[in-house]
């Protein structure tokens, strides 16, 4: 049964409930379902091994066999919207350290074309291949249902669910290979978005977010954390010095990205909050989402807030009465499915406002006053400008200004003392994440 396509932009009940609440993104949440995520996990681990140098021809075993059905999985959900997703398998040749000679290398993605801002991008990703303790072990199975079996099933979901609507911008997912052996599915994404032109807004990376059960003991099931880069991986010398004197090593986009998913957990989900850790990724360990800031994209790593590392890249066994490997028992499905909400209400608040601002300045120095200006956004009928103490975490509506102008003087505030940013906001009372002045504030990046 096909289901009938939803405008987000026409419907006449899917109006603003208030201010920073929207009816139709909280109709989002009860959409997603644990047993689709289950269902999705279950059929990953049954390949046996997902190694990104494991059986390619086999129609039952091995990243082949998971990456034909990924992309059917794609087509499936793409025939139940009408077509709405166009869905390829671009690939890559590669070798290095874990990939001995050479190997093809992809991702499988379906695109979701925006409505009139087609070149603006929302981008979800997990990684679908698996590994045991070897790295170079293909053999053996490795059934990943939580690293990351849980980000594949999220990108599926979300899939599903956003592709009953029509957006302004386009939504991307894509089930990355090669991850375990070198973020490879993350350049090869990278490569494709910079091919078509993509002006990608966020890239949110799921990886390991199922377990709620850690390492040490702690059983955690209301939180996820959040990891973004505090400065850009493409910031320039020169764009450096300007950063050390002003600030802005808090406020990069994709810092600013985190914070945006911040409010939409506190906005729409119950009792489920993020973390914000102030890094790229997690100590010394890494994600397809730094193969995106290297291309100068804003991005984050979405990952559980209690990690066990008896399930991580461990061979399947048992020592001492202690189980080891990444088997579907250590997915916690309720928890899944609220990481999986906040993804999919994140994807489409970012989709229906208008494009963060571009070409925002300040000025103001030896001045009671500080002038803040932008240059127009195509689908914004005003702009909000924000500001916050320098040791301040988050933006807050309490020392905010709206404006329909592209510049505003702001009497009485002295530039020395704040942190400034601006967003624009749709008609219908969409938001785009805050953008902070100058280079290290900039979605898109420019040398």
């Amino acid at each position: 049964m096909r289901h009938i396509l939803i405008s987000l932009l026409a419907a006449p009940l899917l109006m603003a409930a208030g201010p920073g609440r929207h009816d139709d993104l909280a109709a989002l949440p009860p959409q997603v379902q644990e047993a689709r995520l289950k269902a999705t996990i279950e059929k990953l681990v049954s390949f046996g091994t997902r190694h990104t140098l494991s059986d390619r021809t086999s129609p039952t075993r091995g990243i082949g066999a998971a990456e034909r059905w990924a992309a059917e999985e794609f087509r499936a959900i793409s025939a139940d919207c009408g077509g709405c997703l166009a869905v390829e398998v671009p690939m890559q040749a590669f070798t290095g350290r874990r990939i001995p000679g050479t190997a093809n290398i992809g991702a499988i993605v379906a695109v979701q074309k925006g409505t009139t801002d087609p070149d603006r991008v929302i981008l979800i990703t997990g990684h679908i291949d698996s590994r045991v303790t070897d790295p170079m072990n293909a053999t053996d199975d490795a059934p990943g249902a939580n690293d990351d079996g849980s980000g594949t099933s999220a990108v599926f979901e979300a899939a599903r669910v956003l592709s009953k609507y029509k957006f302004p911008a386009t939504l991307v997912f894509a089930a990355l290979e090669g991850e375990e052996q070198g973020l490879y599915g993350g350049k090869v994404i990278a490569t494709l978005a910079k091919e078509r032109g993509w002006r990608v807004e966020a890239n949110l990376n799921n990886d390991i977010i199922g377990n709620v059960h850690g390492s040490s003991g702690a059983v955690v099931r209301d939180r996820v954390r959040v990891f973004s880069e505090g400065t850009k991986t493409v910031e320039t010398p020169e764009q450096a010095n300007q950063r050390r004197y002003n600030g802005g090593e808090v406020d990069s986009p994709s810092r600013n990205i985190a914070r945006f998913l911040d409010g939409i957990a506190a906005t729409y989900l119950k009792s489920f909050d993020v973390t914000m850790i102030y890094r790229t990724d997690r100590f010394g360990r890494g994600g397809d989402q730094t193969e995106l800031l290297n291309a100068g994209y804003p991005a984050v790593r979405i990952t559980e807030a209690a990690e066990n590392y008896d399930r991580q890249h461990q061979d399947l066994r048992t020592e001492n009465g202690r189980a080891y490997g990444d088997v579907i028992s250590g997915v916690d499905f309720p928890y899944l499915a609220q990481v999986t909400r906040l993804n999919v209400v994140a994807m489409a608040a970012l989709a229906r406002a208008p494009a963060p601002p571009e070409g925002v300045k300040i000025e103001g120095a030896v001045s009671p006053d500080t002038t803040v200006s932008w240059t127009p956004v195509n689908g914004a009928a005003a702009y909000r400008i924000y500001w916050r103490g320098t040791t301040d975490a988050q933006w807050s509506s309490r020392q905010m200004k709206e404006t329909t102008a592209t510049s505003e003087v702001l009497k009485g505030v002295v530039i020395d003392d704040w942190f400034f940013g601006v967003t624009a906001v749709s008609a219908d009372g969409y938001e785009s994440p805050v953008v902070f002045p100058g280079p290290a504030g900039a979605f898109i990046s420019k040398p």
